[in-house]
């Protein structure tokens, strides 16, 4: 199998692999019903407003249900949000899994603040989710991937909504840092992204190709090495002209070359600057996609994404920046890889060790639900060879993918 390196960062409109090469026979559309065997026993009861209290309890839960056969009921969902409730991108993500898990869900309506999940049997297969609107495409693959992993065999994805949207992974970061960082737990993934989609229309289209695993490898993960290069991606698509990708990448550039860090001195900088072709990017929208490789490989990233109000130069440096402050910290992985890893960490089997940055609030509701729906068990410690850096520890509860 291929990996992310040898896929090309525009998006392309032919097919990565024929469909026949699944080997499982389920399309499943969100709303259909199943005929599997559900998870029996009580429900495990979640408050969704714990902690970071958005959609990230929401994804976790549910793929650790699915994963673990345990009911679960949330409630409170999005309790603290300026509009609580289910959005159309949570709806879609929770029918994915109910879909790839064959379970039952209950609440499952627009603006519900609780819903109940009763997984039934894994699935393999062709699965397809489309939020309708801008949702991030990234954000429906972050709860679909880890149910993959322990399906009977192959299962591709495909996902339809924004590719590169506001508070969310844009693809390439996706694709290019986040797929790269978990595929050390000993995965292969494929992937083809068919059309990108922008805020507001969406319309963006992701292909994911995932192959099961026996189990899950513990990481260790503690010497973040040296940076050994910068590379990136920026972008301009639909009516905007490649000037302001070119804007992007000059003032990213800039920032990181300026930047008074003596661990980036002589480090090559290279970002690859394009116009999307608008067959594959038909909307407006533009973007910039960092990423620092150490010594040890690891994998560091930074993004922005272009917006009306906000200069291509604003933007380029804010992506800088976020790389910057990655490297900065010493961690083996950034702020927004960091909470990612709990949930593989929590599965695997063994121990895993995690050098990072300061824990985020997202890393701690992570850990919080990992540790509720799993015997898994966690330790966060001050790192001893940098006082800007922290320890998390796992002792994973080794699932057994028993299709295998």
């Amino acid at each position: 199998m291929k990996t992310c390196k040898s896929v090309m960062k525009k998006a392309v409109t032919t097919s990565a692999r024929d469909n026949s090469e699944i080997s499982g026979d389920n399309i499943m559309e969100g709303g259909k019903e199943n005929n599997t065997k559900l998870a029996t026993g009580e429900f495990v009861e979640i408050d969704g407003s714990v902690m970071e209290g958005g959609g990230q309890i929401l994804r976790m839960a549910v793929g650790l249900s699915a994963l673990l056969a345990k009911p679960i009921r949330i409630c409170n969902i999005r309790a603290g949000r300026a509009s609580p409730g289910l959005k159309a991108q949570h709806l879609t993500g929770l029918t994915l899994v109910r879909d790839l898990a064959g379970g039952r869900l209950d609440g499952g309506e627009f603006g519900s603040v609780e819903i109940t999940f009763r997984p039934g049997q894994l699935r393999c297969g062709q699965f397809s989710a489309d939020t309708r609107t801008a949702g991030a495409v990234c954000l429906l693959a972050q709860v679909a991937v880890p149910c993959t992993l322990f399906a009977p065999s192959l299962v591709s994805l495909n996902l339809r909504g924004g590719t590169n949207a506001q508070m969310a992974p844009q693809i390439d970061e996706y694709t290019e840092i986040f797929l790269p960082n978990i595929s050390k737990f000993g995965f292969e993934f494929e992937f083809e992204v068919v059309r990108k989609g922008f805020f507001p229309k969406g319309g963006g289209e992701v292909n994911f190709f995932l192959k099961p695993v026996k189990q899950l490898k513990p990481i260790t993960m503690t010497d973040p090495g040296v940076v050994e290069s910068i590379y990136g991606w920026s972008f301009a698509a639909g009516n905007l002209p490649l000037r302001v990708a070119d804007q992007l990448t000059s003032a990213a550039k800039q920032h990181i070359l300026t930047a008074d860090i003596p661990a980036l001195r002589g480090v090559p900088v290279n970002i690859e600057t394009y116009k999307e072709d608008s067959g594959s990017a038909p909307h407006s929208g533009s973007g910039i996609v960092l990423v620092a490789k150490t010594s040890t490989g690891c994998i560091l990233g930074g993004s922005a994404l272009g917006a009306p109000r906000i200069s291509p130069e604003e933007t380029g440096m804010k992506a800088a920046e976020e790389l910057l402050e990655a490297v900065e910290c010493g961690g083996c992985v950034d702020k927004y890889i960091q909470d990612q890893m709990i949930i593989f960490m929590a599965l695997a089997a063994g121990s895993s060790t995690l050098v990072t940055g300061p824990v985020t609030l997202h890393t701690e509701t992570a850990i919080h639900i990992a540790e509720k729906l799993t015997k898994a068990r966690f330790k966060i410690d001050n790192c001893p060879e940098n006082n800007r850096a922290w320890v998390i520890t796992c002792q994973g509860v080794g699932l057994v993918n028993h299709h295998l």
